[in-house]
């Protein structure tokens, strides 16, 4: 017998696949579509085992699909710009754009490699022209929507990368990418108002039912929306101060107002003042703190500004502070601290000696001092004509009041901030923008797209953008004025790249728009869409704004991008998730080159639940090896003698034959619904492995050549459906087996098997047991069970075990439809 060879198998199949456009997909509105969709890799060099998880993930789902009957967009790109592309060209002296394009082409063969069946000729490359022409061209619609606006003020800013961060893309007071403490600093920016549709956001969680709970919730969070009031606090100078609570009950109680160190009050409040001097070294020195450090645990520090306000409910003037635990993210940068109902309003207060004014009673209210702050509910005192009054029950009345008397209003707030997307490095989409001395910010017109990344430039060692000394690309004429004006030099968070990518899937090359309405709205949303958590308030939230957006410029009616989403875990070795850092990576080449694509495949698959990380085992992989030749091993012994079978008894193995088709089909059925329902892959591929196990038993029977032409059909057709079952998780060697089962057309192209609920109930009966004549147990087996089948079926229940204990099996008559005696003594 031919062993199992698969490198010959798994070349010939990726170049027949290639060779004959086997997974080019067109726009068929006649049939069902499904749009499969795996996030898109960042072109580092390499594929990692994470991304063989998630595109083996997505590959099983997509060719499920397209064998049962779908018309699947499987597509594959690129997720090009960033800023690991350009440190390598200032670390090696290779430009950015030949770094990423050479990394492309070795991954691209790469995922070749491990047959994944993706519409290659819809490939998007967000470094291109082709692709981030139509990124511009986005920017400069928000831009005409009032959705884009350049100011100045605190930002996120990375020293290691040299550019400033979103606040989603700070983790724990970190730089997602590097890890380097996150710093403030002043600076002009381009901002997208992601906040205008921070309500439709939110709602709309509530219509993504094929999305996890925990994703939804993370969403839900960073949104942040909150109910309340905002209250104008008068200062000495008649300016206003407004805050932002929750707990307008407690606004009696205010005894100072805290600053965040960011907000641009803290410096103009101390100004002059004694305090001045003190107030701008805090200021500083918060710079250098991560929100963490910042944050609730943190030992709470501030210093006073010089400067009071007034209370417009009662009068009281109260002092004003900056405070370490005051974030401007939240709210307005300001917020009315009540020690007497607020724990770190309570704790800085202590710290600092200020006044504490209860205006909540609770059991407590007779103690002459707090030990800590008061946080439940009960009854208003202090304040003013809503004493008496449960304090939730008169919040909203408080609210009308402050509106009533002009003090302010009711309101909601997001923790949601809009998004900052100008980056000060040169690997990224160019912001369509042009300065003019006398006509201002003006985008650049739509003949004029793409703004092209100037090729010939320097890159410093420091990291700074080479694009602030290139006066080729800096200097150009008004697009208004005709005028002399100069270009913007920030080019684009990438995470706009990603945010609008699966759309141009649907229409690539289109080079009139960035995609026609009618592609759009054929294939979006995404049916299935597959990638890591970790992306759960960044691109998942981003991709969901632009869609949105984009649904209002009238480019698609839909308005989520994702219909499902499945977040897979991640590959754990030793403990640990794989890095190059922990010394721990599996590289799948490795794999690949040991055992085969199918064998890689198999392993990822069959470890573990798709959402459940997945601890890499060595003889896990061996054993998926294993498996794969041991189906080979069966479809080729069994091929000799499936034709010689013309036995005429039927009745010999009529019971075999029962038990092989329920079988059969219970397989079909379980594997079916595993992949479309549950998504578990790993018990869909125990469920063929099963059968493996029953056709592999059940060879000797047709090997013997006592089996009937019917067992002999039946089994091929066995053989057929693990083939076929193995197709969407291991294709190459899947169509290997189904040529030579005698098959021209590829099995891929084949309707995926169903089974028939006739064939999956069994008929049983009862059978007696006797142990020296006497009745000792009952049994239910399958009709038309063998006699020897019932012997052993007797002999290994429990009860005739209890009774035989101490005996020895002399005899066993068996009674064929009746009963089971056994003898002994």
């Amino acid at each position: 017998m031919k062993k199992y060879d698969f490198r010959a198998i798994e070349e010939k199949w990726q170049r027949r696949w290639e060779d004959e456009d086997t997974f080019k997909v067109e726009l068929q509105p006649e049939q069902p579509k499904y749009y499969l969709l795996e996030m898109f890799p960042y072109p580092s060099g390499r594929i990692h085992m994470g991304h063989v998880r998630n595109y083996s993930i997505g590959d099983v789902m997509a060719r499920y699909r397209h064998m049962r009957g779908y018309n699947v967009l499987h597509p594959m790109g690129w997720d090009a710009f960033g800023l690991p592309a350009e440190n390598a060209a200032i670390q090696h002296g290779v430009h950015p754009a030949e770094w990423t394009l050479s990394n492309i082409a070795n991954m691209r063969k790469q995922l070749k490699s491990l047959g994944y069946s993706y519409a290659w000729h819809r490939e998007v490359t967000t470094c291109l022209p082709d692709y981030y022409k139509w990124t511009q061209w986005f920017f400069t619609k928000l831009w005409e929507k009032d959705l884009v606006y350049r100011a100045s003020g605190q930002v996120n800013w990375c020293e290691a990368c040299a550019t400033v961060l979103a606040n989603e893309q700070v983790a724990n007071g970190e730089c997602w990418r590097c890890g380097t403490p996150v710093i403030q600093k002043e600076l002009e920016q381009w901002y997208l108002k992601i906040t205008a549709y921070a309500e439709e956001l939110l709602n709309d969680l509530d219509t993504l039912e094929g999305w996890p709970e925990r994703v939804r919730i993370m969403q839900s969070n960073w949104i942040g929306r909150s109910e309340g009031a905002r209250i104008d606090f008068r200062l000495p100078n008649d300016k206003i101060l407004p805050v932002f609570t929750t707990r307008p009950d407690t606004v009696y109680g205010v005894t100072y107002l805290a600053l965040a160190a960011e907000n641009p009050l803290a410096k103009e409040l101390s100004s002059g003042t004694p305090q001045e001097e003190e107030v701008r070294a805090f200021i500083e020195r918060m710079q250098h703190r991560t929100t963490a450090q910042r944050g609730d645990t943190a030992e709470k520090e501030g210093v006073f500004t010089g400067a009071y306000a007034i209370n417009p409910l009662n009068g009281t003037k109260v002092p004003i502070w900056v405070a370490n635990y005051v974030l401007m993210e939240y709210g307005t940068g300001a917020v009315m601290a009540v020690p007497a109902h607020d724990q770190r309003d309570f704790e800085f207060a202590q710290q600092y000696g200020l006044a504490v004014r209860r205006v909540i009673a609770g059991p407590d209210t007779s103690r002459d001092e707090m030990a800590q702050a008061y946080v439940d509910d009960g009854v208003m005192m202090n304040s003013g004509h809503f004493n008496g009054r449960n304090n939730r029950e008169a919040m909203s009345d408080i609210i009308d009041y402050i509106a009533v008397q002009g003090f302010g209003e009711r309101n909601v707030n997001y923790r949601l901030r809009d998004w900052l997307i100008s980056r000060q490095r040169y690997w990224g989409a160019p912001i369509p923008m042009v300065y003019c001395e006398k006509c201002g910010w003006k985008a650049v017109p739509e003949e004029s797209l793409p703004v092209i990344l100037p090729e010939n430039v320097a890159f410093s060692p420091e990291g700074q953008s080479p694009l602030t000394e290139a006066r080729e690309f800096i200097d150009v004429d008004c697009p208004v004025c005709s005028g002399p004006a100069y270009r913007e030099t920030d080019t684009m968070d990438t995470f706009i790249d990603s945010s609008w990518y699966f759309l141009r899937y649907a229409d690539p090359h289109n080079d009139r728009t960035p995609f026609s309405r009618d592609c759009a709205d054929h294939w979006l949303p995404v049916d299935q869409y597959i990638g890591g958590i970790e992306h759960a308030v960044m691109h998942l939230l981003y991709a969901r704004f632009f869609t949105k957006v984009i649904r209002d410029i009238g480019l698609t009616s839909v308005s989520e991008p994702f219909a499902n989403l499945l977040t897979q875990g991640m590959v754990i070795k030793d403990g640990s998730k794989m890095s190059k850092s922990k010394g721990n990576v599996v590289h799948p080449n490795e794999i690949i080159e040991r055992y085969g694509a199918d064998t890689a495949r198999l392993f990822i698959l069959f470890a573990s639940p798709p959402e459940r990380d997945l601890e890499w085992s060595d003889r896990g992989v061996e054993g998926s090896f294993r498996f794969l030749s041991r189906i080979w091993r069966l479809v080729n012994s069994a091929l000799p003698v499936l034709n010689g079978c013309q036995g005429t008894d039927v009745s010999n193995d009529a019971a075999d034959l029962g038990k092989l088709r329920r079988y059969i089909h219970s397989t079909i059925k379980r594997v079916s619904e595993d992949i479309e329902i549950r998504l578990h892959f790993n018990t869909a591929i125990s469920a063929i492995m099963e059968l493996v196990n029953m056709m592999a038993d059940k060879l000797p029977h047709l090997e013997s050549g006592r089996a009937s032409a019917d067992y002999a059909a039946e089994y091929r057709n066995g053989l057929e459906t693990i083939v076929m079952l193995l197709v969407p998780f291991t294709p190459h060697i899947s169509e290997e087996l189904w040529q030579k089962l005698g098959h021209e057309t590829m099995a891929y192209l084949q309707p995926w098997p169903t089974w028939r609920e006739e064939y999956l109930h069994r008929e049983e009966i009862t059978i007696v047991v006797q142990i020296n004549g006497k009745v000792r147990d009952r049994l239910t087996v399958e009709s038309g069970i063998s006699e020897e089948g019932l012997k052993e079926a007797a002999l290994s229940s429990e009860r005739t075990a209890k009774f035989l204990s101490g005996l020895t099996v002399r005899k066993v008559v068996v009674v064929p439809g009746r009963l089971v005696n056994i003898v002994a003594s």
